[in-house]
């Protein structure tokens, strides 16, 4: 009923803005060519104000909430001669004014802007090769999430967003514990979590928040050879780039208001800081609050993030940019299968019979995960062919609070034959990361000969510190799922009145909590990673159809166990049969990750062994389009990687020469045995297909379908031929379009649909058993309309009220029809 009533106030707020802006002025028209062509993507602005446009496919264009009063009209595009031309508005008039431009569509081609496009179709990156180069020169795939689809899908956290991103799937839920508390995903069959802004480290212990979000790209394959291996993983990595200021005064002020007591505020404000414009500020904020769709459960936080810019000459300029983040939440539901058991229990969702409305936590046991992220960039031009970029960024990510997770136990309770038993541990966090990387980028771009050479060239320095003063776990209660809760009142907590019958024994109080912590130490330990890293990338091109990148990366890590260091290469080609419009590329591509020094322990004999590097290695094929002068671009390709050198333990109970378990003096088993080993390997191949369109005025479409068979190759023998329980499902499949109205009485509203598909997933895939979620299809809806300054947009998620799950060896109960109303100020 309050977000009923918030959604009702914001929407009376509306009309009374609607009535206000009556007495404002609306220009429009029609912006042409010499050859009597529309004009498209060309900016027509009032000088000196924030009121602006971009003509559509037909050149028309609409300026609306204009002040009455006298202006400088200015028409204009990179490469185009601007117009300029002085009009005079009252108020309440719709004013028409039309413009020629002097260029014809053959020449208004090579200078159209893309970054002016309102549409989902992103061509060109500088962070996925560290050098300006458009998606289809690059061999390597990636996928762009820009803030258009996140603008009309009402993305109000990080997970949603990332559903638009063909391949990827959620494993695991954000936990918020120190050191990997950021939700991990499944890319081509490896885990990978959101490490990387603005192509530098950006820790996290908790979820990023969208809002300083101007677009998500998700890199494919190994990129070690660019990215390093700290952060990333062999199927790739998810970078996000923030929003940077700009030399006009603008903004956005919004609410969102939804189901399960959603309610997030946000705002956008841009101004330049001088006269002359060459110091520019922008701040985003969020301030969110969300209750859980089960019995208990929530979630708030407060996230600021101010940059500001320096444009000093036409040679050089600045950047900073901040984000603070503050965040309060109780762990999300993950239930952990017996990984200890001789066989599993129960394999599939209908057999565990899980009430996924049930939490089993408390609102008192919640985790605080504050982050800080500065980056500093200076920018200078030596010359038309050579500038150089230096970063600097600074990273902290703290867990403190209460951790808990459930883990099954039915094993340890034989007399209990129906059901199964979870037992709740728990801890109290109190750790921080913090993380610096100094990274120095020379790029250029010039010829030698006929050949044109684009080359980034750089430096990285990175190290991270841990300090873990957390304390160790104890154990909380005991969770029963079944239908003979009889029996487990009766052989496991010991109640026999019904009366006082129930399904979890433990404490959800933060006193009754914090009187068992007191039972155990503090955990301290502090752990330090230097990494000094070089690499060279060159794009070459022996016709403009022709073109070829190689790079190399060399590392040296440094830690508290020793030295190591790695080498890792990068290879592509690209062939266009149709200049800028169709691309055949293939590629090979190397990541690896460094193996700490370790201990064997055989017969109770304590061993030192070290490893080499783990490596993977990718190859790739595939074709690329980018068509109608951008308005449809995609890829397809097929990937193998391998990966070599895993290191693996095997564990083994300690024996007497007649084979049975040897004992110590009081009749306890001796410690297992603990062998490592180097030798291992895994197999991940599939095809991937991505489509991104814009094909008429107002229509966008998003879409993606992704199919990868993960196989462990070589190491023990007992998992051979298994699939990881990190790839994640077999096939996926993304889908959003949405169409807005131009002309006609429906002009402003619009409509969006689309959705996910995932088959079934074995989250749990091991000797002892597997346990198979079933596949889904999750139904999103919206709808949304612009007048004057002001967007309205109603979403509903998951429309017919799917019941679906996730996991990576835990089972995740996902959200349920979701419903949310958000209302925009646009200035």
């Amino acid at each position: 009923m309050n977000t009923f009533k918030q959604i009702l106030s914001c929407l009376l707020l509306l009309c009374t803005f609607t009535a206000w802006a009556q007495d404002r002025a609306t220009l429009s028209g029609t912006i042409t060519l010499s050859d009597n062509t529309p004009a498209e993507n060309i900016s027509v602005a009032l000088k000196g104000t924030s009121h602006a446009s971009v003509t559509s496919a037909s050149g028309t264009y609409e300026i609306k909430n204009v002040k009455p009063g006298s202006y400088i009209l200015v028409v204009s595009a990179i490469g185009v001669a601007s117009v300029q031309e002085t009009i005079t508005l009252a108020a309440g008039e719709k004013a028409t004014k039309n413009v020629t431009l002097s260029e014809s569509q053959e020449q208004l081609k090579e200078v159209i802007i893309e970054a002016n496009k309102a549409s989902f179709v992103k061509t060109t990156s500088e962070v996925v090769s560290k050098m300006p180069l458009k998606d289809i020169e690059n061999p390597q795939v990636y996928n762009t999430i820009s803030a258009e689809v996140l603008k009309q899908q009402v993305i109000t956290n990080f997970d949603d967003a990332l559903n638009n991103a063909p391949g990827l799937a959620k494993l695991w839920e954000s936990t918020g514990r120190g050191g990997d508390g950021a939700g991990y995903f499944s890319l081509r069959g490896f885990a990978v979590q959101p490490t990387m802004i603005n192509g530098v480290p950006g820790l996290t212990t908790g979820s990023p928040d969208p809002a300083n979000i101007e677009r998500i790209e998700v890199i494919k394959g190994p990129s070690g050879t660019l990215f390093g291996s700290s952060l990333i993983s062999y199927g790739g990595l998810i970078n996000v780039n923030t929003k940077r200021p700009y030399d006009t005064f603008g903004g956005n002020v919004s609410y969102t208001g939804g189901t399960y007591g959603l309610n997030r505020y946000t705002i956008d404000v841009n101004t330049p800081l001088n006269k002359e414009k060459k110091v520019f500020f922008r701040l985003n904020a969020a301030y969110h609050t969300e209750d859980s769709f089960q019995d208990a459960g929530f979630k708030k936080s407060l996230f600021v993030a101010p940059s500001l810019s320096y444009e000093v000459n036409d040679k050089l300029s600045f950047l900073v940019n901040t984000e603070f983040y503050n965040g309060r939440s109780t762990n999300p539901t993950m239930l952990f299968l017996d990984r200890g058991a001789p066989s599993l229990k129960v394999h599939n969702m209908k057999e565990l019979g899980y009430d996924n409305r049930r939490s089993y936590t408390g609102n008192d046991l919640y985790i605080e995960t504050p982050t800080f992220n500065f980056q500093g960039q200076m920018n200078y031009k030596f010359s038309s062919e050579w500038r150089s970029q230096t970063i600097l960024s600074r990273t902290s990510a703290k867990s403190d609070g209460y951790y808990s997770y459930l883990y099954e136990g039915t094993q340890y309770y034989p007399r209990v034959t129906s059901g199964i038993i979870l037992g709740r541990s728990m801890n109290k966090q109190n750790s921080e990361t913090t993380g610096t990387d100094i990274q120095q980028n020379f790029i250029g771009d010039f010829k030698i000969g006929n050949m044109r050479n684009r080359v980034v060239a750089g430096l990285d320095y990175f190290n991270r510190n841990v300090v873990d003063n957390s304390s160790g776990y104890v154990s909380n209660g005991a969770v029963y799922i079944g239908n003979n809760l009889r029996q487990f009142n009766n052989e496991v907590l010991g109640i026999t009145n019904e009366a006082e019958f129930t399904d979890d024994s433990g404490i959800l109080t933060q006193a009754g909590t914090d009187a068992l912590l007191a039972t155990t130490p503090i955990n301290q330990s502090k752990t330090k990673q230097e990494i000094y890293s070089a690499y060279a990338s060159d794009v070459f091109n022996f016709t403009p159809a022709l073109s070829a990148m190689a790079s190399l990366r060399i590392d040296h890590f440094s830690n508290d166990n020793g030295n190591q260091t790695a080498l890792s290469p990068k290879f592509g080609v690209v062939y266009q049969p149709i200049l800028d419009k169709l691309s055949l590329f293939a590629n090979y591509m190397n990541g690896f990750s460094n193996t700490d020094p370790t201990t064997n322990t055989l017969a109770g004999v304590v061993t030192a062994v070290s490893f080499d590097p783990e490596h993977a290695n990718q190859f790739e094929a595939g074709a690329k389009v980018n068509l109608f002068n951008n308005k449809v671009t995609g890829s397809v390709s097929y990937y193998e990687t391998k990966v070599s050198n895993s290191v693996y333990a095997i564990y083994s109970t300690q024996l007497n020469p007649d084979g049975t378990p040897a004992l110590d003096d009081e009749g306890n088993p001796l410690p297992q045995n603990v062998a490592n080993y180097n030798d291992g390997g895994q197999k991940n191949k599939g095809i991937e297909f991505s489509v991104t369109a814009n094909p008429v005025e107002g229509l966008n479409i998003l879409a993606g379908y992704s199919y990868n068979d993960s196989r462990l190759t070589a190491g023990d023998p007992t998992f051979v031929n298994y699939r990881p329980e990190s790839a994640g499902p077999q096939n996926l499949a993304n889908l959003w379009a949405s169409y807005k109205f131009s002309n006609g009485i429906l002009n402003g509203f619009g409509l969006g649909f689309g959705g996910n598909y995932a088959s079934k997933n074995k989250i749990y895939n091991r000797t002892n058993g597997n346990f198979t979620v079933s596949e889904y299809t999750v139904l999103n809806a919206s709808a949304f309309y612009n007048v004057d300054a002001f967007t309205i947009t109603l979403k509903v998620d998951n429309i017919t009220d799917k019941e679906y799950y996730k996991g990576w060896s835990t089972i995740n109960p996902q959200r349920p029809r979701i419903f949310a109303a958000n209302l925009s100020y646009n200035f």
